[in-house]
């Protein structure tokens, strides 16, 4: 009797368990990855014979119908059959030569409790039988080839997730830092899916696809709707730069001198609140809305969120002198006319190099190019130091200068590229190198400026110049986002990543990290009130006493 009732309950779960309903973001998850998956690994798809948006379009009504996971595990399996077959290879050979970095790669999701047995063999075979070509993918590569995600239609359910789908699936198998990821990748998407379903028109979808682009933590990462960019007419902005510093934005520079006049806005100003929030409140307010490599870089784009907006009346709380008064400002969208002149006085005030006091030269990375090297170097050869200020973006002339600082050619980076023939996973290459043999190579100290605004080039530049043996990083915590950028534009909007990976010669990240300074040194209001560049004051005196 016993017996028979054990088998009476075992049949009973089993009805049960194969009977279960499975939620829409579960199955949608699942299309998700498989979706992309035979995007970039079946034949047909990779190569570009089949419209595998539209089929995305067609099979939706009917896996939103699936009620079970055998029922929703069965279209899946016949949407790969109706693929047609997949050739049978031979084991694809792996060079000897090629190093992978696999920290990314990870397909254990073909044994999703939601497939079928069946439905998870027919995806191992795909990708042990995956397509495969001689195309290597380097900066510039496009990777969203054979595909149309140029007509987004923003109140359409399945539009949206097609576009989604595209992306998240970009990311999975073609960001290099995935694995540097602060929140999981397969959660963001599990996530994101709802709201997208939810959202309603083209501002929501803007909102919950800016919050998956600052998932990446990656400082090169933008969303950026055309109309609502920076020169948006419709925009209105505070008359001068600020930096966060102890949850208070002090003023740094001027940008419109006959506004800040206006309203008596000067640099070391202490602002504290913006239309009565506080400056804490404001982070947090925007923080799920920026992509940053580390807090170094988001408080540095939160900064620009909050001196920025819609409103012409503004009232702006500020500190002085331990007291607290309000500003009803009136803010305006100089910004477009005034860049110009302002780049124009910047260029006319600013010096490419220098000699300072003490026979030490300074050359600001921002502006000096190559046709200027060969007269900062007879100018500053004699030094017993120079300063390079990288607190900006250099103009590609790493080259010339590692030149004049190295006694020999000396590797500073290498980098992953992803393999195109098995997505997912990304090679190691050779890297790149700098410096020559070079008998009269700079004798004299080397310092390199940074902080958070040194981003993509300027922290390849200074990798570049850590390699004369007289480097020495002053500053604070670079953008780390160290890579060539992959650009996509579409119609009514823009968005980036980091397409390649970059790391120190013995494989040290930079990724979120950045280049990390030998001597730290951070502005503080009271430097910025005073006019003090501190960290310059920081690289003199170590000139001067080695400490």
């Amino acid at each position: 009797m016993q017996k028979i009732i054990l088998f009476l309950f075992i049949v009973f779960s089993q009805t049960v368990f194969s009977a279960a309903k499975i939620t829409e973001t579960e199955k949608l998850v699942a299309t998700c990855k498989v979706w992309g998956f035979l995007k970039y690994y079946h034949p047909k798809v990779a190569n570009g014979e089949i419209n595998w948006d539209n089929q995305l379009l067609e099979k939706l009504p009917k896996i939103e119908k699936a009620q079970t996971k055998e029922e929703f595990s069965l279209i899946l399996e016949n949407w790969i059959d109706d693929l047609g077959p997949v050739k049978e290879i031979a084991p694809i050979a792996v060079s000897k030569e090629v190093k992978y970095f696999d920290k990314n790669f990870n397909l254990s999701w073909f044994n999703n409790k939601l497939f079928s047995k069946k439905l998870s063999k027919k995806l191992k075979f795909v990708e042990e039988n995956r397509f495969q070509t001689d195309e290597e993918i380097g900066p510039g590569y496009n990777p969203l080839k054979n595909g149309n995600y140029f007509d987004l239609k923003f109140d359409n359910q399945n539009s949206r997730i097609l576009w989604f789908f595209m992306y998240w699936n970009l990311v999975e198998y073609y960001f290099p830092y995935k694995y540097l990821m602060d929140q999981k990748w397969d959660l963001t998407l599990e996530n994101a899916i709802p709201l997208l379903i939810k959202a309603q028109n083209e501002e929501d979808f803007f909102n919950v696809m800016t919050k998956v682009a600052a998932k990446l933590d990656d400082s090169h990462v933008e969303f950026v709707p055309y109309k609502s960019g920076f020169f948006d007419e419709n925009r209105r902005f505070f008359p001068a730069r600020g930096k966060i510093i102890d949850n208070k934005i002090v003023v740094t520079q001027i940008l419109a001198d006959s506004l800040a006049q206006a309203d008596d806005i000067k640099v070391g100003d202490v602002i504290t609140k913006v239309n009565d929030k506080t400056i804490a409140a404001l982070i947090a307010e925007n923080r799920d809305l920026c992509a940053a490599s580390n807090e170094a870089v988001l408080l540095n784009k939160v900064v620009r969120r909050i001196l920025n907006g819609y409103s012409d009346n503004v009232n702006v709380e500020f500190l002085k002198d331990g007291k607290y008064t309000t500003k009803a400002m009136r803010w305006f969208n100089y910004h477009d006319s005034h860049r110009n002149e302002f780049k124009k006085g910047a260029q006319k005030k600013k010096e490419k190099f220098k000699l300072l006091e003490n026979n030490i030269g300074y050359v600001d990375m921002g502006i000096i190019k190559s046709a200027n090297i060969p007269a900062m170097i007879e100018k500053l050869k004699q030094t017993k130091a120079i300063v390079f200020d990288m607190r900006n973006y250099p103009n590609g002339t790493y080259y010339d200068i590692a030149n004049f600082l190295n006694a020999h050619e000396e590797k500073f980076a290498i980098y992953t590229y992803p393999d195109f023939s098995y997505p997912g996973r990304f090679k190691w290459t050779e890297g790149s190198t700098c410096g020559a043999e070079n008998k009269d190579h700079y004798k004299g100290k080397v310092i390199v400026l940074l902080n958070e605004e040194s981003l993509s080039q300027a922290e390849w530049t200074a990798m570049c110049f850590q390699t004369a043996s007289n480097t020495t990083i002053i500053g604070s915590q670079t953008a780390g986002a160290d890579g060539n950028v992959t650009e996509l534009d579409f119609k009514t909007f823009h968005t980036r990543y980091t397409g390649i990976g970059v790391y120190y010669p013995d494989g040290r990240e930079t990724q979120r990290i950045g280049i990390v300074p030998d001597i730290e040194v951070k502005p503080t209001i009271k430097g910025i009130q005073e006019g003090k560049d501190e960290v310059l004051d920081r690289a003199l005196l170590f000139i001067e006493t080695n400490k």
